[in-house]
């Protein structure tokens, strides 16, 4: 996270965060009040005020439903826009964070880690809790059955038992969930935000109508429903006010397609990174950067609509992610968008 943040430092967005109208933001939040757990906590006061911003700054927050809908129709997106989600139902979503939903009337998703729900773990919400807040207006999807890191395609297993395993855990959650709330889930946010092409596809065979990702980054028109990034709301540097609002006032930056792809890196090969900008003339010059988290920022050039680094790359972590980052010439607006690099067996 610390990492995530020095990026956003670098990128120059701290420098206005009272920018208005910039694109939809996916909210991620974990735990509330739970000072054990610091990485993964916001204190229940500052999730309160960053409500109360929200509400104090023009700000709608609409269903998730909403948004996959507009996504899967070719339909705008609401500008200045906020979606609310929580990830694996941990129990203080049910005693710290509801109160304070239902005191501004704010919709919001709940994304079950289904086995431990299921299993009756410690601080996880019950399914009479989950129950109440489902009658209440909750919307309750699906974190995946063993909360596995779907990506780690596991050494020596062929592709068609990966993708087994992957489609088995997603089916199983799919069929408790059902089971329990009578409603089969729809939506999917992806465990520990890691993906490959792999686990995306598997996820929309199973019949998944949107995909959440933890990716930073604001959902345009122009995002697929299918890799919808996520802001994480935690810790001490990422659940800030500032980082609130700082998050807030960035835009997606589009792009047609990336290089590498989302799929599997499955040697350590060279390679340029690239992607091609859906609107190469909307962002100021010189400020189209591409970054690596491996590498860090690198050197690259605009080639009519393609953004590509000067020189290749090798990339030896098993996790990279890339960001595209530009600046918007007419409204000043800093613009991101992030893809993540996966190798299977990498250092």
């Amino acid at each position: 996270m610390a990492l995530f943040f020095s990026l956003l430092l670098s990128l120059g967005v701290l420098c206005n965060p009272g920018l208005a109208f910039a694109d939809l933001h996916v909210l991620i939040y974990h735990r509330f009040g739970e000072n054990r757990y610091p990485s993964t906590n916001v204190a229940v006061e500052s999730f309160r005020e960053q409500m109360r911003y929200l509400q104090d700054n023009g700000y709608q927050v609409v269903s998730l439903a909403s948004v996959a809908l507009a996504l899967k129709e070719n339909r705008p997106v609401p500008d200045r826009a906020v979606v609310i989600t929580i990830d694996d139902g941990y129990e203080s979503a049910y005693t710290q964070a509801w109160p304070i939903l239902k005191s501004f009337n704010y919709p919001y998703t709940i994304f079950l880690n289904i086995q431990a729900v299921n299993d009756g773990y410690h601080n996880l919400l019950s399914w009479q809790q989950v129950a109440e807040m489902r009658a209440a207006g909750a919307d309750i999807q699906d974190h995946g059955y063993a909360h596995h890191r779907l990506a780690d395609w596991p050494s020596g297993m062929s592709e068609n038992v990966y993708r087994q395993w992957i489609r088995e855990d997603l089916r199983k959650g799919s069929d408790i969930l059902a089971e329990r709330i009578g409603t089969r889930p729809k939506f999917f946010a992806i465990p520990y935000g890691e993906y490959n092409s792999i686990v995306i596809d598997e996820a929309v065979k199973v019949g998944y109508q949107a995909i959440l990702t933890q990716d930073p980054g604001a959902v345009s028109s122009e995002t697929s429903r299918f890799h919808i990034p996520r802001e994480p709301i935690l810790g001490y540097e990422w659940g800030t006010m500032e980082h609130f609002k700082m998050i807030l006032a960035r835009d997606d930056l589009p792009c047609l397609e990336q290089h590498p792809s989302l799929a599997p890196l499955l040697a350590s090969e060279s390679f340029h990174i690239s992607a091609r900008l859906l609107h190469p003339h909307r962002y100021q010059a010189g400020s189209l950067d591409i970054y690596v988290s491996e590498l860090g920022w690198l050197p690259a050039t605009l080639h009519g609509d393609r953004l590509q680094t000067d020189q290749p790359v090798i990339l030896h972590r098993r996790l990279n992610r890339v960001a595209i980052a530009g600046k918007d010439q007419v409204s000043g607006h800093p613009a991101i968008r992030f893809w993540m690099l996966l190798r299977p067996g990498g250092e």
